[in-house]
């Protein structure tokens, strides 16, 4: 990484972006691409073609020996010993009262080496943490590697097929959630079947040296360059949460709604306060809106009962350019949050209809592998 002359960092592919004429934001402290073209053209282009993300501001933790998977079990939420190696998975960093510290991918490298993902805005906050509870677990050498990666996300329908044009991996055997070593032209990669846009796609670790030509190599198969814009609108469909939106230190996973991401038994950090929100329920519930009125719900906005009284928050919203929906997320007294429910929402002075929908908006049937 680098630094722009206004003191924010800068990917290995900011002079890339800035040659392509890409619109330029600041992103948790980077310098980050948020469209090129228009964000609806690149929201579509995945959900019917292929589009490559630069990633490379999200962070990596490395952690290896013989401990290491112990001090994984207590740190994360989700069950290691499950994790074959070659495999990943979605998991939680919690705090003791069972908050969300950061959402996360862990990926089994070997029986005694792993590799965390982490949100960009929550790298320095997340290692405090890591090293922290670290301390406790002598065996386990654990370190910052952020800076050893960059990260690049292929996603769509013709992801497969086209990555397949640059590597010797059979993609078309590999199942959901795994990670391989590879090489693209001679420079070794690391390439997840994994992704953050609701699609079938890869994830790939690279050098930073390295990922300006293999993301050269990508935009001349036909792959279309893709912003954070539509990276947001298009977790958004596939009902993903955001972290600092539907995800923060105040918020669990249950309430969140993605269990699945927690081990029922064990012991992990805040594992006796997500036992008791299992056990007695919650007082807020993640819901889905699809508004009714023409308006979207946008974060902030509160969300009323039918009868006008407020219930909550909506936390994300936007048109959703496939579904040709105004849709949301957004967090409701559990009370509330049956699906079917009508709600309305706040813009300004006036009160919008909505409905709570089910989960999530839009979901691309998971790729099996070839047999």
């Amino acid at each position: 990484m680098s630094s722009s002359d206004s003191g924010s960092l800068k990917t290995p592919l900011y002079s890339a972006h800035a040659e392509m004429g890409a619109r330029l934001v600041s992103f948790s402290g980077w310098e980050m691409p948020v469209q090129y073209s228009s964000i609806r053209e690149e929201h579509m282009a995945v959900r019917t073609g292929a589009g490559i993300f630069d990633v490379s501001h999200m962070g990596e933790f490395a952690f290896k020996g013989r401990a290491a998977i112990d001090l994984l079990q207590y740190l994360t939420t989700n069950d290691l010993e499950s994790l074959s190696v070659g495999s990943c998975h979605y998991s939680f960093l919690l705090n003791a009262s069972g908050g969300s510290v950061d959402d996360t991918m862990i990926y089994r490298l070997s029986d005694d080496e792993f590799l965390a993902v982490v949100n960009a805005g929550n790298i320095e906050k997340d290692w405090d943490h890591v090293r922290d509870v670290a301390q406790s677990y002598p065996g386990a050498d654990v370190s910052n590697s952020s800076d050893n990666y960059a990260l690049l996300a292929v996603q769509g329908p013709r992801a497969f097929e086209l990555v397949q044009e640059a590597i010797s991996t059979n993609l078309g055997a590999l199942p959901f959630h795994s990670v391989v070593s590879d090489h693209i032209h001679g420079k070794n990669i690391k390439i997840a079947t994994s992704g953050y846009t609701g699609e079938n796609g890869l994830e790939i670790f690279a050098r930073p040296e390295d990922v300006v030509d293999i993301w050269g190599r990508f935009l001349a198969l036909g792959v279309a360059p893709c912003g954070l814009g539509a990276r947001d609108t298009l977790r958004l469909e596939a009902s993903l949460a955001l972290y600092g939106h539907e995800l923060d230190e105040q918020t669990s996973p249950i309430e969140a709604r993605l269990g699945f991401a927690v081990a029922g038994s064990g012991e992990y950090l805040g594992s006796d306060a997500v036992a008791i929100q299992r056990k007695n329920g919650t007082q807020k519930t993640l819901v889905m809106i699809e508004m009714v009125d023409r308006a979207i719900p946008r974060q902030g906005y509160p969300i009323l009962s039918s009868e006008g009284d407020g219930i909550g928050t909506v936390t994300s919203g936007s048109l959703a350019p496939f579904l040709n929906k105004k849709i949301g997320m957004g967090y409701v007294a559990t009370g509330f949050a049956k699906t079917g429910t009508d709600v309305g929402i706040q813009v300004r002075d006036r009160v919008m209809k909505g409905k709570l929908v089910k989960r999530p908006f839009y979901k691309r049937p998971i790729r099996a592998p070839m047999p």
